[in-house]
Order: C-alpha cells, then sequence, then structure tokens
C-alpha cells in the first residue's frame, strides 16, 4: 500500500465511507440482521480485504444481491449464530476456491456483458434512488432487485414516491445535484479549492446545514433527526452497549447438516458476484490494471471468515462502490483502507453526529454515479460494434433491471454464448459451388455444433455434383463429423455424386505447434 496519492485516495475513501454507511445499515436491516453485522463487514471489508484484494480499487463489503439468501438462512437455521457458523465456512470455501484457481472462470463472461452490467447497475442506481431523494424512503437503503421487499417494484415504488414526496427531501436532492455538478465542473477547470476537497463533504454538509434551516425557519420543511428520512446509526455510550451488540459463531452449529448446505451456497453467489464485480473494476479502472481473480477469491474468503467470526454478514466486491471510488478518483487501495477506518470510527466514536445526515443527500451523490455508468454515448459505441455485442448488451440491461443482478447476467451471459456458437458455426466453413461443382472447405477446428450445417449442405447436393471436401486447415475434427463425413461417403455413389477428400482425418485435439520458421524468427527476437 503506498502514500504517494494519499489526497486523491483520502478524498474517494471519505465518499466511498459516506456512502457505504447507510447501505451497510439497510441490507443488514433488510437481511434480518442486526444492524451492527452490516458496519461490521464494511469495517473487514476495508481493513483487511482492500489490503489482500487483487484490485487497487475494489471495495467489498455487505451485497444487496445476498439479502434474500441471508434473510431465508438467518430464518431457517433459527438462531443468528448458527447463521454465523455458515459464514465462517463460506470464508474457508471461497479460500479454497481461490487456493484451486476456480477464478478464471470469469474469463467465460463476454465482454459485452460486463458492459451490460454496468449501465445496468447505474440505470438501477437512479431509479433505486429517486424515492429517496423525494424523501420515499419505505424500502431499505441498498435494495437492488425490481421486486422489493415492501411488496412493490422498482416502477411502482417511484410512482408512490412522486404523489407523495417529501418537500424537505426533494428540495435538499435538487440542490446537492446542483452543486455535484457545479463542484465537479470547477474541479475538471483545475482549481485547487474544488479539486481538493471532496465533493461528498460538501453535500453532506450542505444538507445537514439545509435541514437544520429548515427546523429553524421552515418547519413544515424539516426531516427530522432520527426518523427514516435520515441515516440511522446504532449508539453504543458504554462498553456494555458495545458487548451486548456482538455475536459469535455457535461451534454446536457445526453437527447441522443445513449449516453446510447454506455455507456452500453463500461461498458460491458471493464468488460469482465478487468475480463479476472484480471484472467490472478492472473495466472501470481508468489506469487499465489487471486484477488476479484467484488472489481476489482468496481476501474474499479471509475477510467472510473474519467476518462471520466477529458478527458480520457476508461480503462481495460491490460495484456501486466501487463505481463511486474510482469517479472519487481514487488512485490505490488506500482508499478502501480509509473507508474502512472511518467505519470503524463512525461505530464506536461519532455515530449521533452521522445520524443528522439526509438521506436525500446521499441519493443525489448516488445518481450522478448511476449516470456516469450509465451515459448514452455507451449505447452508441455498443451499437456500432454490432448485433452480436448490442444484443447481449442489451439483454443484460433488461435482465438486471426487471429481476436481478445474478439472473440478468445469466440471461446475457446465454444469449452472448448462443451468438458466439452461431459465429462459429457460420463461420467454420465455406460452400462454394460452381454449376456442378462444389467445395466444402473447412477454415478452422470443426467440432459436433457445425454437424446439423454440415449434413444440410450434404443434403442439398445433386445427383451428377462433384463434391470435393477441404480439411486441411482444420487443426482438430470432431467424431461426430468425421463419422458423418465417412457415412456421406459410402452413401454418395448411391445417389449419383462424386466425392473427393483432402485432409480429412479423425484428428484429436492437441497442443498446435508454431511453424519451424515462425519459431525462429521469434526465438532471434
Amino acid at each position: 500500500m503506498t502514500f504517494k496519492y494519499l489526497n486523491k485516495d483520502f478524498s474517494a475513501g471519505f465518499s466511498v465511507f459516506l456512502v457505504a454507511l447507510p447501505l451497510c445499515l439497510g441490507i443488514a436491516l433488510a437481511s434480518g440482521a442486526p444492524l451492527f453485522s452490516g458496519l461490521v463487514s464494511g469495517v473487514i471489508g476495508g481493513l483487511v480485504v482492500a489490503l489482500l484484494s487483487g484490485s487497487e480499487i475494489a471495495i467489498s463489503g455487505p451485497a444487496a444481491g445476498l439479502v434474500v439468501i441471508v434473510f431465508d438462512a438467518i430464518h431457517g437455521l433459527g438462531d443468528y449464530s448458527h447463521f454465523l457458523t455458515a459464514v465462517v465456512l463460506a470464508g474457508i470455501f471461497q479460500w479454497l476456491r481461490g487456493w484451486f484457481k476456480a477464478g478464471r472462470l470469469s474469463g467465460f463472461v463476454p465482454s459485452s456483458v460486463i458492459s451490460g452490467m454496468l449501465v445496468a447497475i447505474g440505470i438501477v442506481i437512479v431509479l433505486k434512488q429517486i424515492p429517496h431523494a423525494l424523501g420515499w424512503d419505505a424500502d431499505y437503503e441498498g435494495e437492488f432487485e425490481f421486486f422489493q421487499n415492501d411488496q412493490r417494484n422498482t416502477f411502482s415504488e417511484i410512482i408512490q414516491a412522486v404523489l407523495h414526496p417529501t418537500w424537505g427531501a426533494a428540495i435538499i436532492s435538487v440542490v446537492c445535484l446542483l452543486l455535484i455538478l457545479w463542484w465537479d465542473k470547477k474541479a475538471e477547470q483545475g482549481i485547487k479549492f474544488f479539486k481538493t476537497v471532496p465533493t461528498a463533504l460538501v453535500v453532506v454538509v450542505v444538507g445537514v446545514v439545509i435541514n437544520q434551516a429548515f427546523r429553524w425557519f421552515a418547519p413544515a420543511f424539516y426531516l427530522g433527526e432520527s426518523n427514516d428520512h435520515m441515516v440511522r446509526m446504532p449508539s453504543f455510550h458504554t462498553l456494555s452497549d458495545l458487548k451486548s451488540a456482538l455475536y459469535f459463531p455457535s461451534l454446536d452449529a457445526l453437527t447441522k447438516p443445513a449449516v453446510y448446505l447454506t455455507a456452500f451456497t453463500l461461498a458460491m453467489i458471493a464468488s460469482v458476484e465478487s468475480l463479476f464485480g472484480l471484472e467490472a473494476a478492472d473495466k472501470l479502472d481508468k489506469q487499465r490494471r489487471i486484477s488476479s481473480p484467484n488472489q481476489e477469491l482468496k481476501a474474499q474468503g479471509i475477510g467472510n471468515l473474519l467476518s462471520g467470526l466477529l458478527g458480520g454478514l457476508p461480503m462481495t466486491v460491490v460495484v456501486v462502490r466501487t463505481s463511486l471510488n474510482v469517479y472519487s478518483d481514487s488512485q490505490t487501495r488506500l482508499s478502501a483502507f480509509i473507508q474502512g477506518i472511518l467505519l470503524l470510527l463512525a461505530m464506536v466514536i461519532f455515530p449521533e453526529i452521522l445520524n443528522h445526515i439526509p438521506l436525500a443527500s446521499l441519493a443525489a451523490l448516488l445518481i450522478l454515479v448511476g449516470y456516469k455508468l450509465a451515459r448514452i454515448d455507451i449505447f452508441r459505441k455498443m451499437y456500432l460494434e454490432g448485433q452480436d455485442q448490442f444484443v447481449p448488451f442489451i439483454v443484460t440491461i433488461l435482465g438486471i433491471i426487471l429481476t436481478d443482478l445474478l439472473v440478468g447476467i445469466a440471461l446475457g451471459w446465454i444469449v452472448g454464448i448462443a451468438y458466439v456458437i452461431y459465429t462459429n458455426n457460420q463461420s467454420a466453413m465455406s460452400v462454394v459451388r460452381d454449376k456442378e461443382t462444389v467445395l466444402i472447405w473447412f477454415r478452422k477446428d470443426i467440432s459436433f455444433l457445425n454437424k446439423a450445417r454440415l449434413k444440410e449442405e450434404l443434403a442439398a447436393l445433386q445427383a451428377g455434383d462433384t463434391v470435393f471436401i477441404d480439411g486441411a486447415r482444420a487443426h482438430f475434427i470432431d467424431h461426430d463429423i468425421y463419422t458423418t463425413l465417412k457415412e456421406f461417403k459410402k452413401d454418395a455413389p448411391l445417389r449419383g455424386i462424386q466425392v473427393d477428400f483432402k485432409g480429412i482425418t479423425r484428428r484429436k485435439i492437441t497442443k498446435r505447434k508454431l511453424d519451424a520458421s515462425i519459431q525462429k524468427t521469434l526465438i532471434s527476437k
């Protein structure tokens, strides 16, 4: 960890801290866990995982994508201490996945799906923060699924917020939104003061000041200091209060099979979300650094193990906070570490101060982050890259918006793989006809996926045709293809078709060797 970019990293870390605070609390509340557990997870994500992570900019903490699983697990196991045992085991399972190099699986996700995921997250952030910006705080901060815990969905929640606004919150969010745009513009112009002072700090201070002004001069707009419109930090006035908030895993839970099933499920889902988050972080990284997915799995495993031991929720790489970290000009993992320190201080030193922060001011900050993730020029760029990139991109976006993160990514992945299969099927062979002469040319490796098209081409041949089938350029010819060609050659005389094979042999997958002249050229360089 380097302190070379301390100013930038501190500014980014402070911004992430302000947003992570209500998200950690909201996710814990929605999970049916103690509020303290979300903060524990966020602190460990900053102080431990950030140092061990494969990424310089990724932020780890409790994730909205695990809320349903955690809620069901806590109630299914019947005891929060038993759930913590499952979190500890999940951390061990995750570390083993990293040790066995399971992280490489993230490389099988098409880039169009990752781009779609980032844009979708940006859109969802905006949609989910609009109600908070209008003072409609019926659902928890950090909620991500389309169908919400309050029996509404993303769009019906916005309608309710528009129909029943809290005008004080709406005024605060609009003022903060305009302030962020103005502040960022001044920072881009190179004015030192605006570049040095974190935008998030200014937004929070302005939000608090406006709300206090409402209290004194316009009580009808005042949001209060402890209701649902504000950050809600649990307070610990004495050491015994802090001890009573701590939970620890139970050794008795090790005898329950359900605990191991829960641990396996948590490890699998958390690993997938972390790997997707890591891919997104690398894509967002302005310095284009490449992170090790296996190192990340090990780091997440250690983080979850410690989180479970200290009473925290399971964690993943969180794209929302990572995006804010990048857009706040983070340079190194120090920003994530600073965020962890600030969360720890918030827990034990100044919780009452933070309870004066309106959620509406934080909503303005997140709406701008969402907009930057989902800029219209990204849609234009993906459209120009072709249908095979644009369609999976759009499917991923719609899937995430209308369901949740993992389902949307899965839908985009399926469509992306379908395009890969279709493209390979079309490009694997060429068919050229000149009167009664037909050339079928295998241009690259040919597998059973090409069998249907090959059979169609062979079936289309007419009596009197002469067909040349050239497989000399194929390094691999699948058994199904070879069998199909053998049967065709056997039956061709009965159909009045002459056949000539070139390079058609049963070739298995082998390591390809470079041409000797190419090898010599490379070695000489």
